[in-house]
């Protein structure tokens, strides 16, 4: 099975549970989240995740018997998708949702695509630019400006909010490029390669958190819920995901298992109104669906489908470019 077949009926049932619960916990972690920064400053909440993550890769490197990379040209690479696709962008997603609605930090997630291409055309060189794809942008801009409300005038809290989750967004459409052109080609397994990046990422925020937010609080002083959501941001969110997403690329082939995207910001909003009580305003959930419409249209859905290029197989996405 590869990314340009259809699957047929046996292995749709052999992936389409895995691709939805990846959905479920991609999209619940907005939730997650918005629990975790009610007791934790968010650059602890993003250290704590992603030491809960790096552990969890470890334990499944031993398992696998797979090693760290031992390069330090991987290595080095690896430390700028560390802040680029991790540390950085949790972060933002934090302080964001101090300002917003889960589901709507769930919506901005959503526009990664859209920011990654213009990156991997004009910087990276990794994609070429096609009418198709220019004419995606074009739907996925005017997307991000209903969801803003821009008529509304800008300022304000929330706004701002919005602002943050957009610049998380803005990280991952930075870190998958850098990888897809530095890091994609190495002869490691992407098991090994998000191990290593979640250790330098939570080598990094060791380092940022005091200065900015002081000593992080002992795990032991936090609640029961806040504990277990930091415990599945990490566990589930980077460790359990990265599996299921794999399993997802190998049996229904990468554009197909791509197509998560779609389904997340579901999830979040779902989530966040059924558990949260949260609700948002008219033009938030069609500009999402304007964004998702551009994705589509960039990425082919409604063409013919046909070979894609060498250069527009999609590269393995940073662990935590999805959330």
């Amino acid at each position: 099975m590869t990314a340009d077949l259809t699957p047929d009926r046996v292995a749709l049932r052999s992936w389409l549970p895995g691709f939805v619960a990846l959905a479920a916990i991609w999209g619940s972690s907005f939730l997650f989240i918005k629990v975790g920064i009610e007791e934790l400053h968010p650059l602890h909440l993003t250290l704590y995740r992603v030491c809960a993550g790096a552990l969890t890769l470890l334990v499944m490197l031993a398992v696998l018997r797979e090693r760290l990379p031992a390069e330090p040209r991987v290595w080095a690479h690896l430390t700028v998708v560390a802040a680029f696709g991790v540390a950085v962008p949790f972060t933002l997603f934090g302080y964001g949702e101090q300002r917003v609605e889960s589901m709507l930090a769930g919506i901005w997630n959503a526009t990664t695509p859209i920011i990654v291409l213009p990156l991997a055309v004009l910087v990276f060189r990794t994609e070429r630019l096609t009418a198709r794809r220019a004419v995606g942008l074009a739907l996925g801009f005017v997307g991000v400006l209903v969801v803003l409300g821009v008529w509304k005038g800008v300022g304000g809290a929330h706004f701002v909010g919005q602002l943050m989750c957009f610049g998380a967004a803005a990280c991952y459409g930075v870190a998958i490029p850098y990888q897809k052109k530095f890091v994609a080609g190495s002869a490691h397994s992407g098991l090994s390669l998000s191990a290593a990046q979640l250790l330098i990422a939570a080598a990094q925020l060791a380092v940022v958190a005091p200065f900015v937010a002081g000593a992080p609080p002992s795990p032991t002083g936090l609640s029961a819920e806040v504990f277990a959501c930091v415990l599945a941001l990490g566990a589930l969110g980077t460790g359990l995901a990265f599996v299921i997403n794999m399993r997802n690329i190998r049996v229904a082939g990468a554009s197909t298992a791509s197509a998560v995207t779609y389904l997340i910001p579901i999830f979040a909003v779902l989530i966040g109104a059924v558990v949260l009580g949260e609700r948002l305003t008219w033009h938030q959930p069609v500009g999402a669906l304007v964004v998702l419409l551009g994705v589509a249209v960039s990425q082919g859905v409604f063409g013919r489908r046909r070979p894609a290029p060498a250069d527009d197989v999609p590269a393995p996405a940073p662990v935590a470019a999805r959330r």
